[in-house]
């Protein structure tokens, strides 16, 4: 049975601002929220990258799901051969991962999870990123620009970010930003949601 997006709420457990504008693109009314989940904790487990997004992005949704509400999970992982890169915090630190990465290849790993009325949605989005080669003062002269710092990978694609890349493989855009829109509009289609939302006409 599907339901509409009027009977049921819509919920991005998240506090990402960055996830905040992505899913507001979609026209949809919704609250965001901070997950009832310490990632922390999760993080010290043994998984493979994909394995590790995926359990974080679910765990997040299924902390805040209820039988009423449709919840948005996601979280993200950027890999550098073997090695996970995750938020630097720091400017060092950003200045530390860009250079690991430069003139190299890497990937991004963006897990999605839906959880609505029982049912559960979840996948990875699998992101090649060919970063150029850059001098070491182009790299803090971004970091000034961006300030990368909550940032996996340290930077931010949507921004000036861009200009560090010669090339990117991707199915969704958007999934570098932190939620795959194309396929979360299928999902919630599928979930009975209507995108664009012919209700607010």
């Amino acid at each position: 049975m599907k339901y509409s997006h009027m009977e049921t709420s819509l919920i991005l457990a998240s506090t990402s601002p960055y996830r905040r504008e992505l899913i507001a693109r979609l026209g949809l009314p919704f609250e965001a929220k901070a997950p009832l989940f310490d990632e922390d904790i999760a993080k010290s487990n043994e998984n493979s990258p994909a394995q590790l997004a995926l359990f974080l992005a679910t765990e997040k949704a299924k902390s805040l799901s209820t039988p009423e509400n449709c919840v948005i999970g996601g979280d993200q992982v950027v890999t550098l051969g073997a090695e996970i890169l995750g938020k630097p915090k720091t400017k060092e630190n950003a200045f530390v991962q860009l250079s690991k990465m430069n003139g190299q290849s890497h990937e991004l790993l963006t897990a999605t999870a839906v959880f609505y009325r029982g049912q559960v949605k979840a996948w990875v989005n699998l992101t090649k990123m060919q970063m150029r080669k850059l001098s070491s003062d182009q790299i803090r002269s971004y970091i000034e620009m961006d300030q990368p710092l909550d940032c996996a990978g340290s930077y931010k694609i949507e921004k000036s970010g861009i200009c560090l890349f010669e090339k990117i493989e991707t199915t969704d855009f958007t999934a570098i930003q932190g939620l795959p829109l194309m396929e979360l509009t299928q999902t919630l289609s599928e979930f009975g949601y209507c995108i664009p939302n012919t209700r607010s006409l």
